[in-house]
């Protein structure tokens, strides 16, 4: 069985997500973890744009809903990027997104707190 997986590792952005009044109106840098599952049928060894998913586009949806939209939940932000993932391109069968907020509000030393979703078709 061929599998062939897309990742966007990292992505940073700047937005005003989270619960709290001071998070809303300060804001803060997200980083952003993209995995995406193609269809087995997708025929990449024709090496054809056509074939695949164009990961700039994909980049472009995540940020459009990243940084055009507001959250109180991180999950629910992940699940607004999976789900429109997976509506706007066909070859994709599974789609993971994580959403990972270094600046918690939180007396906690961390990397960050995170949020993953899964979708499949």
């Amino acid at each position: 069985m061929k599998k062939t997986k897309l990742i966007l590792n990292n992505l940073a952005f700047y937005a005003r997500h989270g619960l709290t009044e001071e998070e809303a109106k300060l804001g803060q840098r997200f980083r952003v973890d993209i995995e995406l599952e193609l269809n087995p049928e997708v025929q990449i060894d024709k090496d054809l744009p056509e074939e695949t998913v164009n990961y700039v586009e994909v980049f472009e949806v995540v940020q459009k809903i990243f940084e055009g939209e507001r959250f109180n939940l991180i999950e629910t932000c992940a699940h607004a990027i999976a789900s429109t993932l997976l509506k706007d391109f066909e070859s994709i069968n599974v789609v993971s997104v994580t959403v990972k907020k270094p600046s918690v509000p939180v007396d906690c030393i961390c990397d960050y707190f995170a949020a993953e979703v899964t979708l499949c078709r």
